[in-house]
């Protein structure tokens, strides 16, 4: 068994010894799938449950060597291994004691289930988290600044919070210029922290989930705070949000360059940080959502989806039947473990020959091209949808909740709602079928016949302009959406204090009216 105090000790002078530049460009001359391989023999040989899953579907690990074969292997799934053996035969060695830390995911789709990470652990995720604040120019240089990072997401066992404050310190032990505040979710205390601390900084970083992230903006404004003074800068995670979202949220914020200004991570409680946005990243997706057939060409969808680039080295994707695999190191070491999010990977030449058979890309300008490729490294890109069970089917189009979020953040309409709706199809008295939005309005705004009106043509348009199957499938007559506006923490649609879902399924053989 190797000594753990000197595998982290090693861990640890590799991080602050190691420039990113050489992390992130290991890539181009190790190769990913022969490392992905070594993971998969020390988990084999190391973790007494995958040696035993292994067994039970009369697998020779030794038989296993190449990437042919690795492809082969069973995918891990939360049913078949993370729910099937307790949790520490899932660590290597059988020791859950070697992970000093332990996460419990959120159990949106079951029971939560705890996920224990070492040092090591978070040290390899933790350039994720350098590769954004060397972009907001946090890192050791003649550009640096001064940045207060106020970690907005819940703290306690949930993964986002501590994992995120943690990463933060590694990175200004590093020499980074980076102090980190830790109000959490609690408003006042983000306030309070912004208002007194963010003076002595020249950029204040906000990190949570999107429609947290907005609310805290937004209140903030009606509280009289001047978030244009702080020069702020945004790190999301837990959502897909539309440009149009972002573009909203950095005018409110101050931020003017929505590229350089924000980046979204790819995270989970399974495996960290998969993958993060680049100012390349943000201004191809932006590109796209300026241009729905380029994105329908190559995503395949109606629906813009997050996208990233990742390391492949960190964590390696795969895909199976249009949904993500991911290999990484982790407490618990995942091989070839189906995370099931819906999405695909994009090599990096593949991804700007793509773009660039478009008119009107942002790489046909040489000097914006040179900028924005000045730091990616070439690393793939990974792509993600919001899961399809938040999908309703309506004459036989799926509708996204995606497409009604673009209706809702136009002009005007923004100072009326908080971005908050619940998307379902109603069938009507006479069994008619209507495609139905209930949306939530600001604090102190009012309900009216003119702006159910406003709401209702912009969301029709938005749906005409991105979604194919909508303008195709459903007849004229029935694409206009029955719109119902509802106060601010409505307890039937928008309850406090739960995680808020976009859609709602129609009871089966139930008239809902």
């Amino acid at each position: 068994m190797p000594d753990l105090a000197q595998s982290t000790q090693t861990a640890l002078q590799t991080f602050f010894e190691r420039p990113l530049a050489t992390t992130l460009s290991r890539h181009r001359t190790i190769s990913a799938e022969a490392h992905v391989l070594a993971l998969f023999h020390a988990a084999a040989t190391e973790v007494p449950a995958y040696r035993d899953f292994l067994q039970k579907q009369g697998i020779d690990a030794a038989g296993i060597q190449d990437f042919a074969a690795f492809q082969a292997l069973p995918l891990m799934t939360k049913a078949n291994y993370m729910r099937a053996y307790p949790l520490p035969p899932r660590c290597r060695h059988g020791r859950l004691a070697e992970c000093e830390m332990v996460a419990v995911s959120s159990g949106s789709t079951g029971t939560p289930l705890f996920w224990p990470r070492a040092l090591t652990h978070e040290l390899d995720v933790a350039a994720r988290f350098e590769q954004v604040f060397s972009s907001f120019h946090a890192a050791p240089g003649n550009t640096q600044r001064s940045t207060l990072a106020v970690i907005c997401f819940a703290l306690g066992t949930w993964v986002g919070g501590m994992y995120t404050a943690t990463c933060c310190r590694y990175l200004a032990q590093k020499g980074y210029a980076l102090s980190v505040v830790t109000p959490g979710n609690n408003k006042a205390e983000i306030y309070r922290a912004v208002t007194e601390l963010a003076p002595h900084f020249e950029q204040t970083v906000l990190i949570g989930y999107p429609p947290f992230i907005k609310d805290v903006i937004d209140t903030g404004i009606a509280q009289g705070i001047a978030w244009s003074d702080y020069s702020i800068k945004m790190i999301y995670a837990g959502e897909v949000f539309s440009e149009e979202w972002r573009s909203l949220v950095c005018e409110r914020g101050g931020a003017h360059t929505p590229a350089h200004d924000t980046a979204s991570l790819y995270g989970t409680a399974d495996a960290g940080v998969l993958g993060n946005e680049t100012p390349l990243s943000i201004t191809l997706r932006r590109f796209f959502a300026r241009t729905p057939a380029a994105a329908r060409a190559l995503f395949g969808e109606s629906r813009l989806p997050t996208l990233l680039q990742y390391d492949p080295l960190s964590r390696f994707f795969e895909v199976h039947e249009g949904t993500l695999v991911v290999t990484g190191d982790n407490g618990v070491p995942l091989v070839r473990y189906h995370i099931a999010d819906q999405g695909g990977i994009i090599p990096y030449e593949t991804m700007l020959n793509l773009v660039r058979e478009w008119p009107g890309n942002p790489l046909s300008d040489e000097t914006n091209t040179a900028s924005l490729q000045h730091d990616d490294y070439a690393l793939p890109f990974v792509y993600l949808f919001g899961r399809a069970d938040f999908t309703v089917s309506y004459f036989g189009a799926n509708i996204y909740p995606e497409n009604i979020t673009v209706g809702l953040e136009q002009p005007v309409i923004t100072e009326w709602v908080t971005g908050k709706f619940v998307l379902e199809v109603k069938e009507q008295a006479d069994q008619n079928k209507r495609l139905h939005v209930t949306v939530e309005l600001l604090p102190n705004v009012n309900s009216s016949p003119e702006k159910r009106d406003v709401i209702a043509t912009s969301i029709h348009t938005q749906l005409l302009r991105l979604n194919s199957e909508f303008t195709h499938y459903v007849p004229a007559e029935y694409q206009h959406p029955d719109v119902t506006l509802l106060a601010a923490g409505d307890t039937t649609y928008f309850p406090a204090g739960v995680k808020h879902r976009y859609t709602r399924k129609p009871l089966q053989g139930k008239s809902v009216v």
